[in-house]
């Protein structure tokens, strides 16, 4: 959401105003729809799709004349050439003024239809331009997801007062919306409504409910963030949010959602709300838990149930940490990274969005060197759903980049995914995708030192021409029958090596393996390894082991691709920071690869 809302201390809390619960409830009006768009897809994202945040923090309220809706709109066939599957739009409805982003929200029901605040168009423009919009993106193919704001409102029509111990207090918390003159909607928004609410000059905050939920996450997550808070614990407003939900899929045509700052929302509504709008339509939806820790994101998946997505927040840090190195971050530190290694299925990668991209706002965290490293990673990624920044696309002039590399994702980025873990050190990170039967795979390697590097990497490509998609590093590399070459990347860039051809030949004769295995006798600096006695498991060679992700701890996992039947013998292995190895008791563990790909579940001897 907005950084610039996120800004208010949360020390102002110590000042609140505990008041007297109000027991006044809210009636329940239906919601007659408008002229609506062609009904969404079924199909909420395509294979190896890559949406687009389709706006920035600043987005000027015109461009070259152009309202923002106007712009995307014109930029429709652009986008499908580009390669983007889903555009996320901001805020489309009614906030505090012209100027506000969308995050301030006022009037869910006006979408630039209605003279409210001192406008009828939104910052983006009217509900016409908008639907013009939607119609060229979905003329295109490119789906459409709404960012849907349903923490809080902001900027009451009027004040109410309300009395507690022989104190009376006025709050601005009544929205009866006399613009709008009950179009769409009846419903009307009072203080018994909220919780609470922040209120000018100081943002203190005045509270007659109990918040929905107590802070969690070491005080991370947390009820009341800004404006109005809409008291979930009441089924009311649960069924009138619901309502509006389902009324703004129908007028807009959306294919999917992105829920702003559900952290902060009673999760037992946020799990109602998508029961009923998303429901088993097909439509996405993904939303803005901020959880920096993994553990956290993690607890916030398993509470919400697999029905929503969820950005990686820790992945993004991650590349925040590489980008503050420069060239002295240890690359290894992009091993298994993040919430879309732990859970791909439910991971939305991203490299910036507006509020990590928002000087000065709470959550700046610019990836402002190596980028292109980090867009490499997400769109050659086999887990996660990648997300490209506006901003990055355009105005930071990475487009050609990025179109490049969306290109190679599509025609190439199949199969299972394998982590170099010898092969990589403080400057080199390496990654393949195996392909498949009629997609070749391919090669990353990512540097962010100040020399050029080269890398003998046995690959899943026997016997092979590879070459590099992006055009950075020139000539062509051949691997032997073991699928071993030497690949360059050049300094502080990225390099995509692809075989030759349109099938998947160069996977000829492997089967992907996903190994697991359930150990839980490890502290914090320990991981597991696993090594046997082919060249794709290391021969024998502990210092070319695979280390295995504990992201799922206590279950360790990792996949390889394995010369189909071709016998293998293998063990694991426990590994300390200072290089103590613990090996798994006798006998070794045996297999023979059959098939496209192979599931293996292993105890400890």
């Amino acid at each position: 959401m907005s950084t610039f809302l996120r800004g208010a201390s949360r020390a102002s809390l110590a000042a609140a105003l505990f008041l007297a619960s109000c027991a006044k409830e809210a009636t329940v009006p239906t919601a007659p729809a408008p002229a609506s768009l062609a009904t969404a897809s079924n199909d909420a994202t395509a294979v190896n799709g890559v949406m687009m945040q389709g706006f920035y923090w600043d987005v000027p309220q015109t461009t070259s004349g152009q309202t923002w809706w106007q712009v995307l709109g014109g930029k429709a066939s652009e986008l499908k050439s580009a390669g983007i599957t889903a555009l996320w739009l901001p805020p489309a409805y009614k906030g505090s003024g012209v100027n506000d982003v969308g995050y301030g929200v006022y009037d869910r029901y006006d979408l630039g239809e209605f003279n409210q605040k001192g406008t009828v168009a939104t910052h983006y423009g009217t509900l016409a331009q908008l639907q013009s919009c939607i119609s060229a993106l979905h003329g295109q193919g490119v789906q459409v997801y709404e960012d849907m704001v349903m923490n809080h409102l902001t900027s009451a029509d009027a004040q109410e007062q309300f009395n507690v111990g022989g104190t009376n207090y006025n709050v601005y918390t009544s929205f009866t919306y006399p613009g709008r003159a009950n179009k769409y909607s009846t419903y009307q928004w009072h203080y018994y409504n909220f919780n609470g609410t922040q209120q000018a000059p100081n943002n203190g905050w005045y509270q007659w409910n109990a918040w929905d939920f107590q802070p969690y996450a070491n005080g991370d997550a947390y009820d009341n963030l800004l404006g109005s808070e809409i008291r979930y614990a009441d089924q009311n407003q649960v069924t009138e949010t619901i309502k509006w939900g389902n009324w703004m899929t129908t007028t807009l045509g959306l294919d999917g959602y992105r829920l702003d700052a559900t952290k902060h929302m009673l999760t037992s509504f946020v799990n109602s709300w998508l029961d009923n709008v998303k429901g088993t339509s097909g439509r996405f939806a993904v939303s803005e838990a901020w959880f920096r820790n993994l553990t956290d994101l993690n607890n916030y998946a398993s509470a919400t149930g697999g029905r929503t997505s969820l950005f990686d927040v820790p992945l993004h840090y991650t590349f925040a940490d590489m980008s503050n190195g420069n060239g002295a971050w240890d690359m290894r530190g992009l091993q298994f990274a993040g919430f879309t290694e732990a859970n791909g299925a439910l991971s939305v990668s991203f490299v910036d969005n507006h509020d990590t991209d928002q000087t000065g706002g709470a959550l700046y965290s610019p990836v402002a060197n190596l980028k292109m490293l980090a867009y490499s990673y997400i769109l050659t990624r086999e887990k996660g759903y990648p997300c490209v920044f506006y901003k990055d696309y355009y105005n930071y002039g990475l487009g050609a980049q990025i179109k490049t590399l969306i290109g190679i994702r599509q025609a190439h980025g199949f199969g299972s995914g394998y982590e170099y873990t010898s092969a990589d050190d403080a400057d080199v990170y390496a990654y393949s995708r195996a392909g498949d039967a009629t997609h070749t795979g391919l090669l990353e390697l990512l540097n962010d030192g100040s020399s050029a590097a080269s890398k003998a990497i046995t690959t899943p490509f026997k016997n092979a021409t590879l070459t590099d998609l992006t055009g950075n590093t020139t000539g062509t590399v051949t691997t032997d029958a073991n699928g071993l070459g030497t690949f360059r990347v050049n300094a502080r860039s990225y390099a995509v090596w692809v075989p030759s051809g349109t099938s998947g030949g160069g996977t000829t004769g492997n089967t992907s393996v996903a190994f697991t295995i359930n150990y839980s006798n490890t502290v914090s600096g320990q991981d597991l390894y696993i090594v046997g006695s082919t060249a794709q498991l290391g021969s024998w060679n502990t210092a070319n082991a695979i280390k295995m992700s504990g992201a799922a701890y206590p279950n360790w996992t990792v996949t390889v691709p394995l010369t189909t039947g071709t016998n293998v013998q293998y063990k694991y292995f426990r590994k300390d920071a200072s290089g103590n190895i613990l090996w798994e008791g006798d006998p070794n563990n045996s297999l023979t690869p059959s098939g496209s790909s192979q599931s293996v579940t292993d105890t400890w001897h």
